[in-house]
């Protein structure tokens, strides 16, 4: 009876090792197999997808056999290991194996959105509309409405958002990607006013945001930064209108058709900086960090006018007599290939699918609507304005 017993046992045992081996086996082999894939293709992980139904959804795919295999798998080897939401690169050649193992570096498929300097927020929200690859929630909606969807109720949307190049994955919303940019904006603009100079004519880091954009709309090319802020700061401080064709622009909305007219330099619009004194109420556009670094850094000078040279460049003068002649030079006898700024460039960005958005000419805003009603905001200089203004287009 015991030797019978033994028997039965050794039998079992033998079994059960040639059991065990042959499931290693097949483990292995199913884990070695290379995906049903004979060209590139991305494979979608929505929100919320376990392991067990990717599987089965790929077998049913024809992407791969033997599902319950990698089911029995994931749940002894892998057991708590997350699998991020995205896209997943598929080659030709490609195994199992390698797939788990992209899936454990969360080696997900990225996009590119690149935010431009200049861009009003319309131009953003135009821009993020358009990536396909972005989840959208926010169609429809007003200005104020989107800013209440971001957890910014009150706030003025204009300027707001830093831009950059934004990496994400498939499925990431709108309302994601524009918190971090908001979130950008921020911390650049808090470290930027920390390290400010001394005597600025502003009130709080808004009134530097403010001077920001009008600095961004304004410079053609980089190393004039400091002093077209020097200009507006010093005219601040003397209670000079600041004159600044890209606000009159900015006010006139969709009337806007490229030109501007003397007319429009006498319309009252919260934003005519020709009719009022100081700021305007909000930013005029989406500012970079060396426009924030040059209203918050001015150059030390005493020029109160530019006028553009046609190049991208301006001349700075110190009175109004030297300021209309150079009016008379570049103004009104125009090269047939005047620029108020540069031709815009955007270079290529690293990416999956990037967004190309169209950079319009610095010159040339494109149309938009009318702002919203901006919040009410004192002027931070008053008193005498200046003796005589200077007649448009692109005369500061």
């Amino acid at each position: 009876m015991r030797r019978k017993f033994l028997l039965l046992l050794e039998m079992g045992l033998i079994l059960a090792g040639l059991a065990f081996g042959w499931s290693a086996w097949k483990v292995s082999s199913v884990l070695e197999q290379p995906l049903h894939v004979t060209q590139e293709r991305l494979l979608d992980v929505p929100n919320g997808t376990n392991p067990n139904r990717m599987f089965y959804r790929m077998q049913q795919e024809g992407l791969l056999d033997d599902a319950v295999w990698l089911r029995l798998y994931w749940r002894f080897n892998m057991a708590g290991t997350a699998l991020h939401t995205g896209e997943y690169r598929l080659t030709p050649g490609m195994t199992v194996e390698q797939l788990f193992d992209a899936w454990r570096r969360a080696d997900v498929v990225q996009y590119n959105l690149t935010l431009v300097e200049g861009w009003t927020f319309r131009q953003v929200r135009s821009a993020v509309a358009k990536h396909e690859k972005i989840k959208h929630t926010l169609d429809g909606l007003s200005d104020s409405e989107v800013m209440d969807k971001l957890g910014h109720t009150g706030v003025f949307p204009e300027g707001r958002f830093f831009p950059d190049t934004y990496r994400f994955v498939r499925g990431m919303s709108d309302v994601e990607l524009l918190q971090q940019a908001y979130m950008r904006l921020d911390e650049v603009l808090a470290k930027e006013w920390a390290e400010r100079t001394t005597d600025l004519p502003y009130r709080d880091p808004y009134q530097a945001l403010i001077m920001a954009s009008l600095v961004e709309k304004e410079t053609g090319i980089p190393q004039e930064r400091g002093q077209i802020a020097g200009v507006f700061v010093r005219r601040l401080r003397l209670g000079m209108m600041l004159q600044t064709d890209p606000t009159v622009i900015y006010g006139m909305g969709e009337r806007y058709n490229g030109k501007i007219t003397r007319a429009d330099l006498r319309e009252p619009t919260p934003y005519n900086t020709y009719t009022m004194t100081g700021l305007p109420p909000t930013p005029i556009a989406m500012v970079g960090r060396e426009a924030i670094h040059a209203a918050l850094n001015p150059s030390d000078g005493t020029s109160l006018y530019f006028v553009a040279r046609g190049d991208g460049s301006h001349v700075f003068s110190d009175d109004l007599d030297d300021h209309n002649s150079a009016v008379r030079e570049f103004q009104l006898k125009r090269r047939a290939d005047y620029r108020s700024s540069p031709a815009p460039q955007q270079e290529a960005q690293p990416g999956a699918d990037d967004a190309q958005p169209q950079v319009p000419a610095a010159d040339e805003p494109p149309a938009q609507p009318a702002p919203e009603a901006p919040p009410a905001q004192d002027a931070p200089a008053g008193g005498a304005q200046a003796a005589e203004r200077p007649t448009p287009d692109e005369q500061h």
